[in-house]
C-alpha cells in the first residue's frame, strides 16, 4: 500500500529532477547567448585555408554579423534597414542571441527531455523517438532553408515592389524586421515536420493507416488556408511557396506510411503456425 508519505517522497524526486534539467538546459542556453553577444567569428588565410578564429568583440558579434549576413542577403538593395528608437538595435541582437541559444542547444534540450521521459516510455517507444530525432533535424533545416532561400526573398521583394514603382524612400525597421524573418524561419522549421508528426501518430496507433488518405481534401484546404494565414501579401502567389511543399510533404508522408505499414501486413501474413 502506498503511503501519503511515499507520494510525498516520489513527488520531491520528481521536482528535484524537472529542476535538475531546466537547470542544465538553462545554463547552456545562457552560455550560448553570452558567446552570441560577446564573440565575433573571422577568417584567416593559413597555408591556403580559411580558418574560424573566435574572438571577444562585443561591437561586432555573431548577432551582429548574422543580422548584417540577414540584411544583405535577403532585403533589396533599394531598401535601408533603420533604428527608430536608441534600443531597438541592442534589442534586435537580444532576440537573434536567444533564437540562436536555443537552436544550438537543441541537442542539449532533446536530450535532457528524453531522459526525464525516457523511464516512463516502453523500450518500443524509446526506439520510436530516437528513431525520429534525425529525421526532425533534417526536416527543420530543410525547412528553414528552403523560407530563408526562397519564400522569404520573393516575399519581401514583392512587398517592396510598389513602393519602389512609385518612388518613395523604402525602409525596413530593424526590430520588425528581425521578428519577422525569425518568426517566419521558425515557422518553416516547424511545418515541415508534418510527415514526422503523420507517421508517429500512425506508428503509435493514434490513427490508421489510411487516415491520412481519406482525409487529404480536408488537410489540403487546412494548409491552404494556413499558407494564406502567413504570407503577409495578398497576391496569392507567395502563398504557395508555403502551400505548395507542405501538400508535397503530406503526400510523401502518405507514401511512406502506405509502403511501411503495408511491409509489416506482409510480414504478419506471411507468418505460418
Amino acid at each position: 500500500m502506498v503511503t501519503k508519505k511515499d507520494k510525498n517522497t516520489t513527488f520531491k524526486i520528481f521536482l528535484k529532477e524537472v529542476k535538475t534539467r531546466i537547470i542544465r538546459v538553462s545554463i547552456s542556453i545562457i552560455i550560448s547567448i553570452f558567446t552570441c553577444m560577446t564573440m565575433s567569428i573571422t577568417f584567416t588565410i593559413f597555408q591556403g585555408l580559411k580558418i574560424p578564429i573566435i574572438d571577444f568583440n562585443p561591437y561586432y558579434n555573431i548577432s551582429i554579423q548574422i543580422i548584417s549576413f540577414m540584411k544583405d542577403t535577403l532585403l533589396p538593395k533599394s531598401v535601408v534597414l533603420i533604428q527608430v528608437a536608441p534600443g531597438q538595435a541592442i534589442t534586435a541582437q537580444i532576440y537573434v542571441s536567444i533564437t540562436m541559444g536555443i537552436i544550438i542547444c537543441m541537442p542539449i534540450i532533446f536530450r535532457e527531455i528524453l531522459a526525464f521521459i525516457n523511464p516512463a516510455l516502453y523500450y518500443n517507444e524509446r526506439r520510436i523517438v530516437k528513431e525520429f530525432f534525425f529525421p526532425s533535424m533534417l526536416l527543420f533545416v530543410a525547412g528553414i532553408s528552403f523560407s530563408y532561400f526562397i519564400v522569404l526573398p520573393s516575399t519581401i521583394k514583392f512587398l517592396y515592389a510598389y513602393g519602389e514603382s512609385m518612388g518613395v524612400t523604402l525602409f525596413f525597421d530593424i526590430t520588425q524586421f528581425i521578428t519577422f524573418t525569425i518568426q517566419f524561419l521558425l515557422l518553416f522549421g516547424f511545418s515541415y515536420q508534418l510527415p514526422i508528426i503523420m507517421f508517429l501518430f500512425t506508428r503509435l496507433r493514434i490513427v490508421k493507416p489510411d487516415f491520412w488518405k481519406s482525409n487529404f481534401r480536408y488537410v489540403a484546404l487546412i494548409l491552404i488556408l494556413f499558407g494564406a494565414f502567413i504570407t503577409p501579401d495578398g497576391s496569392g502567389v507567395t502563398m504557395w511557396f508555403v502551400t505548395a511543399p507542405l501538400l508535397a510533404l503530406y503526400l510523401l508522408g502518405i507514401i511512406i506510411i502506405k509502403a511501411k505499414f503495408k511491409v509489416n501486413e506482409n510480414k504478419i501474413k506471411n507468418i505460418t503456425y
